[in-house]
């Protein structure tokens, strides 16, 4: 299956801890097909804090949703991610964008993600991936 992931970082080398999260969603989750730009945003949430480099990459994964979600988790933290708070700074941070066509709808886990409704980056890097408009 298809899916768009989001990465962020505005702490540290934040090219770098793209890349490094980049290389283990390669390793462990599946076959990079495209990668988008980078793109600098403004923080979200919280405005006090450095801004972010984002980036997507479109991925062909057999992961099923929540355990894709669980793996990024765990690339989150191998890739140097450690707790802060809510929309705060992050070394790293890797949101699934899409999966499939599928529509989630959990406390854990929301697909599309509500980022393709409230961030216009989100959007912009999936069109980037995808040649298409993305699910709202």
């Amino acid at each position: 299956m298809k899916a768009v992931l989001i990465l962020g970082s505005n702490l540290g080398n934040r090219k770098e801890n793209i890349e490094r999260a980049i290389d283990l969603i390669k390793k462990f989750v599946g076959n990079v097909l495209k990668e988008s730009s980078l793109i600098q945003t403004p923080p979200f949430g919280i405005k006090e804090q450095p801004p972010f480099l984002n980036k997507g990459v479109l991925v062909e994964t057999y992961h099923p949703p929540f355990e894709l979600l669980n793996l990024l988790k765990w690339i989150e933290k191998r890739a140097g991610r450690y707790p802060t708070y809510r929309w705060g700074p992050r070394v790293i941070d890797v949101d699934i964008a899409t999966w499939g066509n599928l529509t989630v709808d959990t406390e854990k886990l929301k697909l599309p993600h509500p980022g393709l409704r409230e961030r216009e980056f989100f959007r912009r890097i999936y069109k980037e991936l995808t040649k298409r408009e993305p699910p709202l």
